[in-house]
């Protein structure tokens, strides 16, 4: 994976993003909720603390320094973008990825339980 890549990742605002992962998600019958519950997991961060980083356009790289990355986050594993995100060196874009790879596991359909490993 180039700098370039890891660069870009780190500029982008969440606030642009998180609507692409609210209509997949919405797409496939599942909830904002279940997102933020899905979010949540991942970062610490409650629906008050999101929205105040949507709104100062926080980028991924703020977001994730922010964020209290869940203890059992390793447990994250598979392919986004023909990457496994398990490999990814980069912290932020694996950061980034996790989260994408949650996402797109609400969006699959996959029990709740089964997304927000315990371990």
């Amino acid at each position: 994976m180039n700098n370039n890549h890891d660069e870009r990742m780190a500029k982008m605002t969440f606030a642009s993003v998180y609507p692409h992962y609210l209509t997949k998600v919405e797409k496939k019958g599942r909830t904002k909720e279940e997102l933020h519950q899905v979010i949540a997991w991942l970062t610490g961060f409650d629906e008050k603390k999101l929205q105040a980083l949507m709104d100062e356009k926080a980028t991924f790289e703020s977001f994730f320094q922010q964020a209290t990355l869940n203890p059992y986050a390793h447990l994250i594993k598979g392919v986004i973008c023909g990457i496994r995100v398990e490999e990814i060196e980069n912290p932020l874009t694996q950061q980034v990825r996790f989260l994408d790879k949650l996402v797109d596991e609400l969006a699959k359909g996959r029990k709740m339980e089964k997304i927000l490993r315990t371990g």
